[in-house]
């Protein structure tokens, strides 16, 4: 028989993935409020055809990591240490993290997605537009360098922290102590590619997900694969930007 998991030993611990669940589905919810409120304020309506705001997009953001961030606080004071930088390998930092994190965001936003995606290409011409269309939506009202900032400083900030924190923080750690390694990061890489709810995106996310995963895995700190998502994500946005 398993022994009990110690207090901080996250990794140990199953009852991390009812948090995990609890905490999107939260997030969810949040999201759909926060967004409609941010609708009736701007004036925005969901069915139109203009571009979605930057306030809106946001607002959509923030509510589903207000569950996200929820759920890995939770657990933390529940299961671990309650200092979830300690918890989820925040803490420590390794001179490489950033520099070797960025390569490999870069790598498989320019090498692993396209070699995923090339067989489907030859079938469909108008793939690489589709791949491209979250991309657009939250650039499609931002015109302005401050705006490019905003939007940056949540795709390519704010976004990879929180999502590293709960799919390769909490929810993997958390399979981790019910599968195998290879599953357990199989497992999270397919939820954190549905978790965007991209039907043409999906495999190319779930794809970097495992990358992410083994990242985080195998380093046993976040660092590396917040820092690889921060780049996979910045280069998607400026180049929707730069393409206009």
């Amino acid at each position: 028989m398993k022994p009990p998991p110690v207090r901080g030993d996250l990794v140990s611990s199953r009852d991390g993935v009812w948090f995990a669940c609890g905490g999107f589905a939260a997030g969810v919810i949040i999201a759909a409020l926060t967004t409609a409120l941010a609708e009736f304020i701007g004036g925005y309506k969901f069915a139109s055809t203009l571009p979605v705001p930057l306030g809106v997009s946001a607002a959509d953001l923030v509510g589903l990591w207000a569950g996200l961030v929820g759920a890995a606080v939770a657990y933390s004071r529940s299961k671990g240490t309650g200092h979830v930088a300690s918890d989820y390998g925040l803490a420590t930092l390794r001179w490489w993290d950033l520099p070797a994190g960025v390569a490999i965001g870069l790598a498989c936003q320019y090498g692993l997605v396209p070699v995923v995606y090339y067989p489907l290409e030859a079938i469909d011409r108008h793939l690489a537009r589709q791949l491209s269309a979250p991309a657009r939506t939250y650039t499609g009202a931002v015109h302005s360098f401050g705006g490019v900032a905003v939007l940056l400083l949540l795709l390519a900030v704010a976004g990879p922290i929180v999502e590293e924190l709960f799919f390769r923080g909490l929810l993997l750690r958390s399979l981790g102590a019910w599968f195998p390694t290879p599953i357990a990061i199989s497992v999270s890489a397919v939820l954190f590619g549905l978790a965007h709810f991209e039907a043409v995106q999906f495999v190319g996310l779930a794809a970097f997900g495992v990358v992410l995963g083994v990242l985080a895995w195998t380093t046993k700190r976040l660092a590396p694969s917040i820092s690889a998502h921060a780049s996979f994500n910045a280069a998607a946005v400026l180049a929707v930007v730069h393409a206009r």
